[in-house]
């Protein structure tokens, strides 16, 4: 039997725009399994529609009623959203409507209706895939397109096909393209609703050069809009909500406000990491006889209703995560903001009453605006998504996606889960992965908090995880608030302090007071809030002692713990050079090398900068160098426990610009160089590859080459070019792609190029021929030639005229025929010298030189030469390198 379901109090629901297609939503929901509703800000998509469909006859189908799952994408909207559902019944959260997030969770036997944050819709799918008694589950603003809503919907669909055909899908939006999402839930009904609560003026108010104000150096920007707030303030009624990136730039127009707001004008932040009390206090109705002014982040885009707010003044920036694959990091960026969250953040002004919105920009500046922001899925880190669809055991590539994840980055996660032993090799699910993907922490502080607590560090890497669970509560101090404390003076990126500050009892009645408040007078009790996160966690891991003491006596182990869930940010100091520096030195900036080749510095002056070692945990994706955020120092001996079988112990030898080679003994952690030792005689082997290596950079001239060799590998040439196979290929090409065949053996004890002199290379080069070919090759291109004189002169190969020999002209007296090698079919160009061994003629047609050629020579040398033999006939007369003197001595003495 079904228990009674509330009935919405009309007076606590005004009319909206969306009640005039109630009866459009009905019908579809009531024909079919999905829905898109599309419907401008302020008309009543959260407030309205969950509500109805707490009465819809579909949900009273089972024995029970089924629940509907209402998800928001920020947790300080889901916490006003389940406050008003709730109130709107006239009941308090965890009735009817209850509300589950990370770190609260109120809900009962009756509840009907959940309100969850995104992330969690994932784990209930995890534990269980069918979603057992829920009816529908509502995506609300869809078109912020957080990772987790497009994880979620992918889900939802494989059961919805698989397992409940009956669960209903509800996708909302203000600014979605309803025609894909429609497309993608198989072509489901479309209801629209156009119109918003009240209409809203837009301004365009850009900032002018010549704007002034606030000193202290604040950006133009900050001080326009703090002009403008002021302004406003001043002439028009009502409430106001500023729209920047981030909380510094809230801190810094909150700075220039001061004094210059009008009396009875409250002031308020309204950011993530501010305590649902801060945030509450943000968004409640103000006082009768005062008004608020609330500065923000995106958080108040979407969902939030601020009582007594009609003016809205939109900076036109949002801060971003950008994840780089190649790195690893994500780095925060401040882009503008999209058309759509321009319409949404306008919106705000029109929930209650007509409203205002300045833009801080020109009008002309919208045409260039993104009409919507990139889903998250394109930018973020994929490791929670990887390890999760790794869990339910589906492909990322198999899922129905709107955006499907990009490769690089699905390559990047698996890389990294892998590394953290989430994944096999073969992507699949370990069981310590299963572990990780099962606590409600992304993989790496997931892996930190079980690695630590198989090592018996359990309580201090609880306490960690809760320092890195949100951005580092310690910047959020400026400086009038840092003089509370020494931690924020010296604006340190080390975790061991904020660890100490954490597990440092609060003084009764100063709880997180100055230094970690919102800067503004409203209590931020970060330190509280983490240690209820540390607590929780400590739970899930049923841990038993006081875990804030014994962390405090653990911190040493901190970088340690660190390094299970980061362990590619492990970081080594780093010399200027680049070489690792083991004793350090004061300088302006210290350069860190992380094991995956990134660059990291620190300032000078933090207290982490002498440490040869850091266990990173932030570090912005900054180039060329990232700034490290948050660090713990470790040890050599820290690295070897953790990471020894991944370190590699090689001999590497290198070559000096003169050919001397070098050889040191190396250990290295990925990019991380460890140890390095010279080595004073290195392996024969080493020797010869790093000589191999210098001589393939530089060139075969490198080597000592000798006439001999030069010639022989000309000879080899010349007959390969006439005959081919299987005469081997000695061009400078192929020599150097087999190097180490023939080279190796010739550098056998070489420590430097010119301990190989010219006779071991020839004997290498000979190596090239086989031993038939060596009498083939000294018959077809010998290294002489007897001449007809008798003598034997040396034949030159290798120039681009062909095989050449020179001799004195009258040493070929009575040679008819040009002489020639290599069964006559290459003649020799034959250079025919004068007696004192100058070039008369080069010919390679010795029979056409004595007859056209010589007769001219002969004229003019023989009064030149008198003493030697210039014959009218020189194809008859004897060929001699004599004068005629000594040609005549010698016959008279045969005589």
């Amino acid at each position: 039997m079904t228990s009674a379901v509330p009935t919405p109090q009309p007076a606590l629901l005004p009319p909206c725009p969306l009640d005039a297609v109630r009866s459009k939503v009905d019908s579809a929901l009531a024909l079919g399994r999905s829905l898109v509703l599309q419907a401008e800000p302020g008309a009543g998509k959260s407030t309205r529609l969950p509500l109805w469909l707490l009465a819809a006859p579909w949900l009273r189908q089972h024995d029970k009623q089924g629940r509907i799952l209402l998800l928001e994408p920020r947790r300080v909207a889901a916490r006003a959203l389940a406050r008003y559902l709730a109130r709107a019944l006239d009941e308090d959260v965890g009735r009817t409507v209850g509300l589950r997030m990370r770190d609260e969770t109120r809900v009962s036997h009756a509840t009907k209706l959940e309100v969850l944050t995104e992330g969690v819709l994932t784990r209930l799918l995890q534990a269980d895939p069918q979603l057992t008694d829920t009816a529908c589950v509502i995506f609300d603003e869809f078109h912020e397109r957080s990772l987790t809503s497009d994880t979620g919907l992918a889900l939802c669909l494989e059961s919805q096909a698989a397992l409940r055909p009956d669960l209903r899908l509800v996708v909302m939006s203000a600014t979605l393209d309803a025609a894909p999402v429609a497309a993608l839930l198989g072509n489901c009904p479309v209801v629209t609703c156009p119109g918003r609560a009240y209409p809203v003026d837009i301004r365009y108010l850009p900032p002018r050069p010549e704007t002034t104000g606030s000193p202290g150096g604040a950006p133009l920007l900050w001080r326009h809009m703090a002009a403008v707030i002021g302004e406003l303030c001043r002439t028009e009624p009502g409430g106001l909500l500023a729209f920047l990136p981030g909380a510094g730039e809230i801190r810094q127009v909150a700075a220039l406000l001061e004094g210059r707001l009008p009396p009875h004008t409250d002031l308020y932040p309204l950011y993530g990491n501010l305590s649902p009390q801060a945030q509450d206090a943000a968004l409640a109705p103000s006082p009768p006889g005062r008004r608020k002014v609330v500065l923000a982040t995106a958080i108040a885009e979407t969902s939030l209703t601020i009582d007594g707010v009609r003016m809205v003044v939109d900076c036109g920036l949002a801060r971003l995560a950008r994840f780089d694959p190649a790195s690893g990091l994500t780095r925060l960026v401040t882009e503008r903001v999209s058309l759509a969250g321009a319409v949404q953040r306008a919106g705000r002004a029109g929930r209650t009453e007509p409203g205002l919105c300045c833009r801080l920009w020109c009008h002309a500046e919208d045409h260039g605006l993104r009409p919507t922001a990139r889903p998250e899925i394109l930018e973020a880190d994929l490791c929670g998504l990887t390890l999760q669809l790794a869990v339910w055991g589906a492909e990322p590539t198999a899922l129905p996606w709107l955006d499907p994840p990009p490769a690089a980055a699905l390559t990047a996660a698996r890389q990294t889960l892998q590394r953290l032993g989430a994944l096999d090799p073969r992507g699949r699910a370990t069981a310590l992965g299963r572990r990780m993907a099962a606590l409600p922490l992304d993989p790496r502080p997931a892996r930190m908090l079980l690695g630590a607590q198989d090592q018996g560090h359990g309580p201090l890497a609880c306490c960690l995880a809760a320092l890195l669970a949100e951005r580092d509560p310690l910047a959020r101090a400026e400086a009038p608030q840092r003089a509370a404390g020494s931690i924020m003076r010296e604006n340190s990126a080390d975790l061991g302090k904020r660890l100490d500050w954490l597990c440092r009892p609060a003084r009764a009645g100063r709880q997180d007071r100055s230094p970690l408040s919102d800067g503004m007078g409203h209590g931020g009790g970060a330190q509280a809030r983490l240690r209820r996160q540390a607590l929780r966690l400590a739970g899930l891991l049923r841990l038993k002692e006081d875990i804030f003491a014994v962390a405090a006596a653990d911190h040493k182990h901190a970088g340690p713990v660190l390094a299970q869930g980061w362990p590619e940010l492990t970081a080594q100091r780093q010399t200027r050079d680049g070489a690792p520096d083991a004793v350090g030195g004061a300088r302006p900036g210290v350069t860190y090398l992380m094991r995956c080749g990134r660059a990291a510095r620190l300032p000078a002056a933090d207290s982490l900068s002498r440490s040869p070692f850091l266990a990173i945990a932030v570090a912005d994706g900054a180039s060329p160098h990232c700034r490290i955020r948050l660090a713990a120092p470790l040890e050599a001996g820290d690295l070897t426990a953790l990471f020894n079988e991944e370190m590699v112990t090689e001999e590497h030898v290198a070559v000096s610009p003169s050919g001397q080679v070098t050889a040191r003994r190396q250990t290295r952690l990925d990019a991380l160089l460890l140890e390095d030792v010279p080595l004073p005689r290195p392996a024969s082997e080493l020797c010869a590859a790093a000589l191999c290596d210098y001589v393939r950079h530089r060139g075969l001239n490198a080597l000592p080459w000798g006439a001999a060799a030069r010639q022989w590998r000309a000879r080899v040439a010349l007959l390969r070019d006439l005959e081919g196979e299987p005469w081997p290929d000695l061009s400078d090409a192929a020599l150097l792609t087999g190097l180490e065949t023939w080279l190796t053996p010739a550098l056998a004890g070489c420590t430097a190029l010119t301990d190989l002199n010219a006779e071991a290379l020839s004997t290498a080069l000979h190596s090239l021929l086989p031993g038939q070919l060596g009498r083939r090759l000294a018959q077809a291109a010998p290294t002489h030639w007897q001449v007809p004189s008798g003598a034997l002169r040396p034949i030159v190969y290798g120039d681009d005229g062909g095989p050449w020999l020179a001799a004195k002209l009258q040493e070929f007296f009575g040679c008819v025929q040009t002489p020639a090698i290599a069964d006559g079919r290459v003649p020799l160009t034959l250079h025919l010298n004068s007696p004192a061994g100058r070039p008369l003629q080069i010919t390679r047609d010795l029979p056409h030189f004595w007859r056209h050629g010589y007769p001219a020579v002969r004229a003019e040398m023989r009064g030149r030469y008198p003493r030697h033999p210039w014959p009218e006939d020189p194809t008859t007369a004897p060929a001699t390198a004599l004068s005629a003197k000594r040609m005549a001595a010698r016959t008279a003495k045969k005589g």
